[in-house]
């Protein structure tokens, strides 16, 4: 882990700069004392690391030799378009900043909530191997955990917990499960095909969150922001399709191609009075439904 960390440390000191010298390279790296313990990068580790890098990563580190011998990310779209990868290195990156602040630890905090780390090795390896797995689950609609098999298709994080997508055995359906809700999981010797006209991306291309019927097809959208909250779904916007399509001083308009699920109703809901859903009208009148049912919940609130 900590050879991954020096591997991180060094594309992400590259990706936010213009280029930098070997010697300037060299010099931040002796100042990163909790990586480096105050030595100098040498130019063999040096070259030994972006070796590594392009190998793990697929990320090339080049030199301009007219700019003075400065290096640079030659492929910086494999950061961007690749979200596995930008999670992978964006996490290591936070945990080298942290570390090597722990002098601040009780100034930086952090929410803890449940993730379902506990299931989620014995998830990837089954899905590696395409093995069926025997699952306990207890669902929060349920009274009791029930047991069942289960052909896991793909992982997804979403608001700080993992779930897993994939053919459940019982209703031969494509259901979706809270890794933290596992009560138990056995990786069986059976195994599996996931069907080659399946592509995870795909499947969650148009939908926000987890929650998917499979019944309803992606539609426009059009939400208006106002006040500085344009500004907040701007630089954080819902979903990849977001666009911006007017703006004025009180407010702007955003055009969403998604289906709006459950989990895109509660995220909007979220935003209370700063969000406007302008159509379709189905969605307006959904909105206004729920909006209705929590009006109801505080009608007899006493002044």
């Amino acid at each position: 882990m900590r050879q991954i960390q020096k591997y991180t440390w060094l594309i992400n000191t590259l990706h936010n700069s213009k280029g930098l010298s070997f010697e300037e390279i060299s010099d931040y790296w002796a100042k990163n004392t909790m990586l480096s313990d105050g030595n100098s990068l040498s130019r063999a580790t040096f070259n030994r690391w972006r070796d590594c890098i392009e190998a793990i990563f697929h990320i090339r580190i080049s030199c301009k030799r007219k700019s003075g011998n400065r290096y640079y990310i030659d492929n910086p779209e494999v950061l961007e378009g690749d979200g596995v990868r930008r999670y992978i290195l964006d996490s290591i990156a936070m945990g080298n900043l942290i570390y090597e602040n722990l002098s601040l630890k009780d100034r930086i905090i952090i929410d803890k909530r449940p993730s379902g780390y506990t299931y989620f090795s014995p998830m990837l390896a089954a899905m590696k191997e395409n093995r069926m797995v025997t699952m306990t689950y207890q669902s929060y609609e349920d009274s009791y955990p029930r047991t069942f098999r289960f052909e896991p298709y793909c992982v997804k994080l979403f608001e700080n917990r993992w779930y897993a997508l994939g053919r459940d055995l019982q209703s031969n359906r494509l259901l979706c499960y809270g890794l933290d809700r596992i009560l138990n999981m056995v990786l069986e010797d059976v195994h599996f095909r996931v069907p080659d006209s399946f592509s995870a991306d795909k499947f969650y291309q148009h939908l926000y969150g987890i929650v998917s019927t499979l019944t309803h097809k992606p539609q426009s959208i059009i939400i208006r922001a106002y006040k500085k909250h344009a500004k907040y779904l701007e630089s954080l916007p819902l979903h990849h399709s977001q666009t911006k399509v007017s703006e004025t001083n009180e407010y702007a308009d955003f055009e969403l191609f998604l289906v709006p699920e459950y989990d895109f109703i509660m995220r909007l809901l979220h935003d209370g009075a700063l969000v406007e859903v302008l159509k379709p009208m189905s969605l307006r009148k959904a909105m206004k439904g729920w909006i209705s049912d929590m009006y109801d919940l505080y009608e007899d609130t006493e002044n």
